[in-house]
């Protein structure tokens, strides 16, 4: 696979940002031959430090995260930020982009043969590398997501709907296969980790106890429920299926302001859900009017198709009593 360009011909990209895809797309079109070789292409699920938050960095991780900032050099980034490093590197002082990255979501699946991915944000350089990123979602100019699975899949947004990729592996390219992806609105589905239950706020369990309920509660309605612990596959089963992802913030140290962090998560993945016509939101807030207080800030996160988002959003608009009765009435985990 030595072509340099990674897309079919027909891929509409942004003459500007085409330098910078198509190294995401040689990244991580390497990347997925290196993941289907599983332990083959060595230990990429050892335990090797942690990263500036604080979570344990997987072999994989590194590798990612050096290669993307080593391809990304020259192709116009200027700042380079990695959910893997403390702070913003500079790899063009005359580039005009500022580029911020989770090279491997769901690091801790990798030795389990569950979906991973990339996450991608691109914005406008800033004279300054951090400020260039602490700025509202709605300001991004491109976003998008590899999705290493059965498939390996890019889907990514210029501000003009969404364009949904596959990696063909007979030509080693990304081959356009839908340019305007929507979420569907109707979906019997919700994902959240469900054994954090006693920890959420009162309208996150009235919301999941009313689904829970069935179709004998005020729902009136069967749901499934999903949890693979992977964003990029929570996200692409939603803009494919439909549903709700939710994973808020709740009373355990440490997660007070949710798990996932803004820019180089929620950022990205909220604006392809808005160009697939779903909506984003912190449970209240739309993500994309949100300012990272700091590169690795964290907030809760629930996306998906827009009458869903909205009913958990009603929810938290409901006063205390009220929230407190629909709970008190309907709470199936009570005792």
């Amino acid at each position: 696979m030595t072509d340099r360009n990674p897309y079919s011909p027909d891929a509409p990209i942004p003459a500007r940002l085409r330098p910078a895809m198509e190294a995401l797309g040689r990244v991580g079109r390497d990347l997925s031959r290196r993941i289907a070789r599983g332990p083959l292409g060595g230990q990429l699920a050892a335990t090797v430090g942690d990263n500036a938050d604080g979570d344990r960095q997987k072999a994989l991780d590194v590798l990612a995260d050096e290669a993307f900032a080593r391809d990304l050099a020259g192709t116009g980034v200027r700042w380079y930020a990695s959910e893997e490093q403390e702070g913003v590197v500079e790899l063009d002082p005359r580039g005009t982009l500022a580029l911020a990255i989770d090279p491997l979501d769901g690091s801790s699946n990798i030795e389990t043969n569950v979906s991973i991915g990339t996450i991608f944000s691109i914005r406008e350089a800033g004279p300054e590398g951090e400020a260039s990123f602490l700025r509202p979602g709605h300001e991004q100019i491109a976003a998008g997501y590899i999705i290493y699975g059965p498939q390996c899949m890019m889907l990514v947004t210029f501000g003009d709907g969404v364009q949904d990729y596959i990696l063909d592996p007979e030509t080693g390219r990304f081959t356009l296969v839908n340019s305007q992806l929507t979420i569907p609105g109707e979906s019997a589905e919700f994902a959240i980790n469900a054994s954090n239950y006693r920890h959420w706020s009162k309208p996150v369990r009235a919301y999941i106890d009313d689904c829970l309920a069935g179709s004998e509660g005020p729902r009136a309605k069967n749901f499934n429920m999903r949890w693979i612990a992977s964003l990029v596959a929570e996200t692409h089963r939603i803009l494919v299926r439909g549903g709700l992802f939710l994973y808020p913030r709740d009373d355990r140290p440490g997660y007070d302001m949710g798990r996932l962090r803004m820019v180089y998560e929620c950022a990205p993945i909220a604006m392809l859900v808005e160009q697939a016509q779903g909506r984003a939101t912190d449970t209240t807030t739309r993500i994309l009017d949100k300012v990272p207080a700091e590169l690795h800030a964290r907030t809760p996160f629930v996306f998906g198709s827009i009458t869903k988002v909205d009913r958990v959003t009603a929810y938290h608009d409901l006063p205390e009593q009220e929230v407190s009765a629909l709970f008190g009435n309907r709470g199936l985990f009570r005792v």
